[in-house]
């Protein structure tokens, strides 16, 4: 089956007619890592949510577009039955309503994080100590168009069997998230109910001159046990030259995590990079910490 999907993937490179083009990406990210997570140290190979997928926006009458988007992730460094995994897919509406999207997406209070997370994909990533990042499947997600810098999203989780529960996550943003075309971006995000969590996020970035700050809040509530934790995560970038310095810290009520890095930029969409990511759990837990080199491609 991974052949026949092989193939049919590869055999969309050449697929282009004047109605429609479908536009295949991916990246590629690989580390040699020297890891202890409380049993001792020792060395492994990781791919860091290697992805790949195709993507076609194609006009309808009027002024509806047919958007999709089918994505998967590959384990490079891994021959297992999980080598590929499923990630946003989905099939929707766009016009000048917004867009609708149906399918697996990524929730709005995931999506809020915008560009903050700095150690997105590798150990670093917030969710070491937090929760509620969630890729939902069997979800309808709305999208509202942009006034004066402002925009939404709304997903909604369908319950999907009768004893389940309908979940709802609704986020509001200002600006932009790569922050090119504005100085801040801002975003605020709650989960109803989602993967069993209630959940609030508050999300904050801005450039001065080079440097790239920011900061997020989130709350989490555990509503089977009603377990209610807060954190915090601050984050800094600095490029120079070829080079881009990071930084950043994470808590969750009594646990911490700090990472730091050096991007090397070899390429227009090529990256070699060294980081390091030490985490401080509340016992039982045990403490870790990662080394990482490694090469990052994108396609």
């Amino acid at each position: 089956m991974k052949r026949t999907l092989l193939l049919f993937v590869l055999s969309l490179f050449s697929y282009q007619t004047s109605a429609e083009v479908v536009k295949i990406y991916g990246l590629i990210n690989v580390s040699a890592q020297s890891s202890d997570e409380g049993e001792g140290r020792f060395s492994q190979l990781k791919s860091n949510n290697s992805r790949f997928g195709l993507k076609g926006d194609y006009a309808l009458e009027g002024d509806l577009s047919l958007v999709y988007q089918l994505e998967w992730g590959v384990n490079v460094s891994d021959s297992s039955s999980s080598n590929v995994t499923a990630r946003n897919q989905f099939i929707g509406l766009k016009g000048n309503f917004g867009e609708v999207r149906l399918g697996r997406h990524d929730t709005a209070l995931k999506m809020s994080q915008g560009k903050i997370d700095l150690y997105n994909d590798f150990e670093g990533d917030l969710t070491l100590l937090w929760g509620s990042e969630i890729r939902s499947n069997n979800s309808v997600s709305y999208f509202s168009p942009s006034y004066n810098g402002f925009s939404a999203q709304v997903t909604y989780i369908l319950e999907d069997s009768v004893d389940a529960q309908d979940g709802v996550s609704v986020g509001l943003f200002y600006g932009d998230n790569n922050l090119k075309d504005s100085t801040w971006y801002l975003g605020a995000a709650f989960d109803a109910d989602v993967a069993g969590y209630d959940s609030m996020r508050l999300n904050a970035q801005t450039k001065i001159g080079n440097i790239k700050l920011g900061a997020m809040f989130q709350q989490q509530e555990y509503i089977a046990t009603q377990d209610k934790r807060d954190g915090w995560l601050v984050s800094a970038s600095y490029p120079y030259k070829k080079l881009e310095f990071k930084v950043q810290y994470q808590t969750m009520e009594d646990d911490d995590a700090i990472s730091a890095g050096i991007d090397y930029k070899a390429g227009k969409n090529t990256s070699l990079f060294v980081w390091y990511t030490t985490a401080n759990f509340e016992r039982p837990t045990p403490d870790e910490n990662h080394l990482g080199l490694g090469i990052k491609h994108t396609f």
